[in-house]
């Protein structure tokens, strides 16, 4: 009597021989550093800080109006 206990059971799994996919990286798109232009970042720049600036003296100027009015309502 021969028990070979789980041995007689094993599946055999072979693995792929192809090595073209081990030699991939995992990201296959290449990174380029591509120039930037001075200009374009300047512009964008002053885009966003005109956006604030803009806010700003909204939030400014709306204060001031609120206290006026506050205080032409206090002295009556």
């Amino acid at each position: 009597m021969n028990n070979k206990g789980f041995t007689d059971t094993d599946a055999i799994i072979e693995t792929p021989n192809d090595e073209s996919n081990t030699e991939k990286p995992l990201k296959s798109k290449k990174i380029t550093s591509g120039r930037v232009d001075i200009n374009v970042l300047k512009s964008k720049l002053q885009e966003s800080e005109s956006k604030e600036f803009k806010k700003n003296v909204f939030i400014l100027s709306s204060l001031i109006l609120g206290l006026g009015v506050l205080g032409v309502y206090l002295s009556l």
